[in-house]
């Protein structure tokens, strides 16, 4: 509407002047409600042609759409494991801050096996220090082991020395010698027995009890995952969980964690022809239901150079592109020009926005010559009327909704 009346001003205007003061026609004489189309058949005909061309170059060069959705992110609450709820930390709805317990399962299983690690831990500690005290005895065996052997060995002497003179038997001879080499034996018996001791002490026993605690670890990790925390600090909404539920991190998630810096763009959906002239730094404005009476200044900062209606999974069926009933949108996101733009602005509300093209650098580029300089310059200031027209739609958002729709 407001193209055509502009429109008017240029072409029906001027022609109906034309022929007032200079052919000299009249209102309800010559110029009559039958008449009009004859009499301003160069007016009318003009100011349709020029209407067409003018709504062409504000809707291409300056997109509008009414697909604008504050999208958010959900985050949903999962235990790690199955279980029996034994706790519930947070109402129907609720803040919480990123580790904050939010419910807890049962735990009698998880807490009997931690208690059964630290049990584990402290029986290894106890041989450990046993296993001190038998390195301690094999070092005082081989002591004694080895004075008795060198007693041995000097009885052997002085008796071998007698033998040789005649002084002694050698039947006695032969025993002492044996008696060494058993009490030698015995020196290597205890010996080995304080190196198995040393071996356990140094190797065995520490590597169970690093098993061990790797164990309390394992079981300490199995207990804490029965206590579900917030991932990110957010708004728990409708969370109906009760004490008895019984979860599942596959098929029965507890309810909904909406983070705080949820709701921080606007996804815009253009349509495709639009696609040449989409591009990020784009100054856009938007008018969110949410929010009436509210225009909120926008930046485009990321054109998605894919758009949702063409993708498919493959299958074991042939696509046809019939089926692709809509042809889809392209995506651009919006973003506050200035901090806390969207404060207000319940996030999923839906909204209307423009994005408006500026050539200011085509124009005072050295190469661009006049005439493109001065259509650039009448293309960047239809802007207004479109920015006129989203004011309008803002003006009457509440009251479409309110009286029209009959909501």
């Amino acid at each position: 509407m407001l193209e055509l009346m502009f429109c008017s001003l240029l072409t029906i205007v001027p022609d109906y002047l034309f022929r007032r003061y200079v052919q000299g026609r009249r209102l309800g004489k010559e110029i009559t409600i039958y008449s009009v189309w004859f009499e301003l058949r160069w007016g009318i005909t003009s100011c349709l042609i020029l209407t067409l061309l003018l709504i062409t170059t504000i809707f291409y060069n300056h997109p509008a759409t009414s697909n604008v959705t504050l999208f958010f992110r959900t985050v949903p609450i999962l235990p790690e494991t199955n279980g029996r709820v034994a706790k519930i930390n947070v109402g129907y709805t609720g803040h919480v801050e990123k580790g904050d317990p939010i419910f807890e399962l049962d735990s009698s299983k998880q807490q009997a096996a931690v208690e059964t690690a630290r049990r584990k831990i402290a029986e290894i500690d106890t041989d450990l220090v046993a296993a001190k005290l038998d390195v301690q005895k094999g070092n005082a065996q081989i002591d004694e082991a080895k004075t008795s052997l060198q007693q041995a060995i000097d009885e052997y002497e002085t008796k071998k020395y007698l033998g040789s003179k005649g002084a002694a038997p050698a039947r006695e001879v032969e025993r002492l010698q044996l008696l060494v080499k058993g009490r030698e034996a015995t020196v290597a018996a205890v010996t080995a027995g304080r190196d198995v001791a040393q071996e356990r002490l140094s190797t065995q026993l520490p590597a169970d009890k690093a098993t061990a605690e790797a164990a309390l670890a394992e079981a300490e990790v199995e207990l804490n995952k029965t206590v579900v925390r917030a991932g990110v600090s957010g708004q728990v909404e409708q969370f109906v969980l009760r004490v008895g539920d019984i979860v599942n991190p596959l098929m029965r998630p507890a309810g909904i964690l909406i983070p705080d810096d949820a709701g921080r763009a606007l996804a815009a959906g253009f349509g495709q022809i639009e696609a040449q002239v989409m591009e990020v730094g784009m100054v856009a404005e938007a008018a969110c239901v949410s929010k009436p009476f509210t225009i909120i200044p926008m930046v485009v900062t990321d054109v998605q150079d894919y758009i949702a209606a063409g993708q498919f999974r493959g299958g074991e069926q042939l696509l046809d592109p019939q089926q692709v009933t809509r042809p889809g949108t392209l995506i651009a996101m919006l973003e506050p020009l200035y901090q806390g733009g969207l404060d207000g602005v319940t996030p999923g509300s839906s909204c209307i926005a423009n994005a408006y093209s500026n050539n200011h650098d085509v124009i005072v580029a050295k190469d661009t010559g006049a005439i493109r300089a001065a259509a650039l310059h009448a293309v960047d200031a239809l802007a207004l009327v479109h920015a006129i027209i989203l004011r309008l739609q803002a003006l009457l958002l509440p009251f479409q909704i309110l009286v029209f729709s009959g909501h």
